[in-house]
Order: structure tokens, then sequence, then C-alpha cells
């Protein structure tokens, strides 16, 4: 859940999500399927791959990325068909960024870019792996 919370951003919108859950399944047999589709729904955010990735599979997704000067390039492997789950990373003087990796690579131009930092946020259930 935590990671929902984080690529939801937003504490309000998570808190009522989960205040949510209680009030419309209160008392009630639910399953995996009611609960994703509620969370997607009230998020607005399509959860489905994100849930089949950690919730139907034993992979962790790897981030894969390769640092050039004033870009990165990135995508995630080890992964379900579609998972493009997006991740907040730490680039360069405490910047964060989000990026949205996918199994094709990505490249994100920086103009400032000193070519030696890519720190994908902890608390995502994530490998990174530098690649040449």
């Amino acid at each position: 859940m935590h990671t929902i919370r984080q690529i939801i951003n937003d504490d309000n919108k998570f808190r009522q999500i989960l205040r949510g859950l209680n009030s419309t399944f209160y008392h009630k047999t639910v399953n995996s399927n009611d609960i994703e589709e509620y969370i997607s729904k009230e998020s607005g955010i399509d959860f489905s791959k994100v849930f089949d990735q950690y919730l139907r599979t034993i992979q962790i997704p790897v981030l894969e990325y390769k640092l050039n000067t004033r870009s990165v390039s990135y995508r995630w492997s080890n992964c379900i068909e579609g998972f493009d789950m997006k991740v907040k990373v730490k680039l360069y003087r405490e910047q964060q960024e989000w990026i949205q990796p996918s199994q094709n690579w990505k490249t994100l131009n920086l103009s400032n870019y000193d070519g030696k930092t890519f720190t994908a946020d902890r608390n995502f259930y994530i490998q990174t792996k530098k690649v040449e």
C-alpha cells in the first residue's frame, strides 16, 4: 500500500480511499478484484498492472538505467508485460523527478545533469541496476 500511496502522491486522497474502503465494503465479503477496482476507480489511476506485478508474481521489478552527460535512460525489466509503474528518483542536488518507465528504453534529457547520480526512492519495492 505504501507504493500506491507514493504514486497517488496526495495524502488526503489516499486517506479518503482508505476510509471509503471501510464504508463501501463494511460487513461485506470482498475479493482482491473488488479492492483493486475500488482503489483504481477512486484514485483515477489504473493500478491493474501494479497489482498484477506485486500480487500475482514473485518477480521484483528491476529499474535498469544508463547515465550519460545531460541525460539518463531507463526501463523496467523482470516484470510482467505492460508494467509501467511510475517511480520517484533523485538525479542531482537533491532534485527528485517522477519518471514512468516501461519495458522500452526512455530518455530524460537534463541540461544541468552531471551524469553521476541516479537513485530510486527507497519506498518503492524495486531493484535498480546500472547498465553500461
